[in-house]
């Protein structure tokens, strides 16, 4: 992968034109359905187990299983967008989705549905980095300058269907059954797949497709990524050695991939491209303290504040609510800075006022909390995502974009790991207020990690020179 930064310039600038409603349909429908199915199965877990027999440890494989393919997947996509073209791994992917789908409602076993989901993770992983390309292949072709407006409806579906996700599993499981979850797939993807063929652009029939794909690389980079995330998941000592697995792969991944011809990832210019990097960690940090939050203070809620889990997840909805109008309201690519640095702020402001919380907080306090972590919450993804559009090559926007969901995963995952450690065997009030000091930390390493980005200062003056090129 080839990831030197620059900023996005038509070598001959033309008449902007807008991205049509049409592309943009194909494009969103086609990558709001990973996070969907990252959130759609929270409700049928118990169910699941009771049909199988299976208790909370095996049935917790359906979510991990996921989140793992998901985050090795998704650059693993990306490359092949890069190679064949956004339409031609759309069309896979959601054909695979549609598959995944009928085998979920034959419900075999217990593994027959980690496999099911193994293949979902794998056919929804070509929503992003395919949408990312498709869109900068379009706006370069047109000469138009960073599609703000597009990369907030692309942060904006995704966040609002994680949200939505457990109420309609609630519903489908309510009005169907359990496999119900894994069926609404098929009519999703079958109208993805049906927008793709219609109003994604075909292909450029000049891709070189004959070179052979880095296996060896996408092997090692796999195996890596998953050794890192289970010690990430369960961070012990006596399961440090995963921590050496993971450093000798990463080398063996590295060695290989300074040899091969056209690697899977160009780690040469990728250590080179200090914006980009900076970009995947601070989504990383940015979505641990968010999941954090989603997970862990709904846990607090629920156990030491007695709220049922309904009441708990009304406590969020200001939190989704605002996430959704900042994402909204960030369409414009030349405060990319200024939004970090205020993302930051909220994300520092909110973990420090859990240090306060107690059972007996007012009720209109934890609204208030909710509704600043919503502001961190909705300009994480789509500024980071306007950030990546100009640090990353268009030639492999795909790869970049994959990997940004890695990082992405990477933080979703950590958060999980540190949950546990804060509370424990059971959620509590100083366990929260360790998990506020965590995440405080956190955030002042995330505002340093912006506020000292000189790209981000260039990042304004590119924009404006692409405005005046337009123009």
């Amino acid at each position: 992968m080839s990831t030197t930064a620059r900023p996005i310039a038509p070598a001959q600038p033309a008449a902007p034109a807008r991205i049509g409603k049409r592309l943009a349909a194909a494009l969103v429908s086609s990558s709001y359905l990973n996070p969907l199915n990252t959130t759609l199965i929270s409700v049928a877990l118990v169910p699941i187990g009771e049909t199988f027999g299976a208790g909370p440890a095996r049935t917790a494989w359906l979510v991990t299983a996921l989140y793992l393919v998901s985050a090795v997947g998704q650059p693993v996509m990306g490359l092949f967008v890069d190679r064949f073209g956004a339409r031609r791994v759309l069309i896979i992917g959601m054909s695979a989705v549609i598959v995944a789908g009928i085998a979920g409602m034959l419900a075999i076993s217990l593994e027959w549905l980690v496999g099911v989901r193994v293949l979902l993770g794998m056919g929804t992983c070509a929503g992003f980095p395919a949408a990312m390309a498709a869109l900068r292949a379009h706006t370069d072709a047109t000469g138009q300058g960073v599609p703000g407006r597009l990369l907030s409806v692309l942060a904006i579906s995704n966040q609002t269907v994680m949200v939505l996700g457990p109420p309609l599993g609630g519903a489908l499981i309510a009005l169907f059954g359990w496999p119900a979850i894994f069926a609404v797939n098929v009519p999703l993807a079958a109208a993805a797949l049906l927008f793709t063929v219609l109003w994604v652009p075909r292909d450029d029939r000049r891709r070189d497709t004959r070179q052979p794909v880095d296996v060896a690389g996408i092997l090692l980079f796999s195996v890596a990524i998953v050794v890192l995330l289970l010690f990430v998941m369960d961070p012990q000592w006596r399961k440090a050695y995963l921590l050496a697995v993971f450093a000798v792969v990463a080398s063996v991944f590295t060695w290989v991939e300074l040899r091969v011809g056209r690697p899977f990832v160009d780690v040469r210019k990728l250590a080179t491209n200090g914006p980009l990097l900076r970009t995947y960690l601070r989504q990383a940090l940015a979505l641990l303290i968010v999941y954090a939050i989603m997970f862990g203070y709904v846990q607090w809620l629920e156990s030491v504040r007695g709220l049922s889990p309904s009441a708990a997840g009304a406590l969020l909805l200001p939190m989704s609510v605002v996430a959704v109008l900042a994402a909204a309201f960030s369409s414009n690519p030349h405060t990319v800075r200024a939004r970090l640095i205020t993302n930051s702020l909220a994300l520092a402001a909110g973990s420090a006022l859990l240090l306060f919380l107690g059972a007996g907080t007012w009720i209109l306090a934890l609204v208030g909390l909710g509704a600043i972590f919503g502001v961190g919450q909705g300009l994480s993804s789509v500024t980071n995502q306007t950030a990546l559009y100009s640090q990353a090559p268009a030639e492999d926007m795909g790869t970049a974009s994959g990997l940004f969901r890695t990082a992405q995963y990477v933080g979703a995952l950590a958060a999980s790991a540190l949950i546990a450690r804060s509370f424990g065997h059971e959620p509590s009030t100083a366990g929260l207020h360790t998990l506020g000091w965590a995440l405080l930390a956190i955030a002042l390493v995330l505002l340093a990690l912006t506020v000292f980005d000189r790209s981000l200062k260039r990042f304004r003056r590119y924009s404006a020179i692409q405005d005046t090129a337009t123009k």
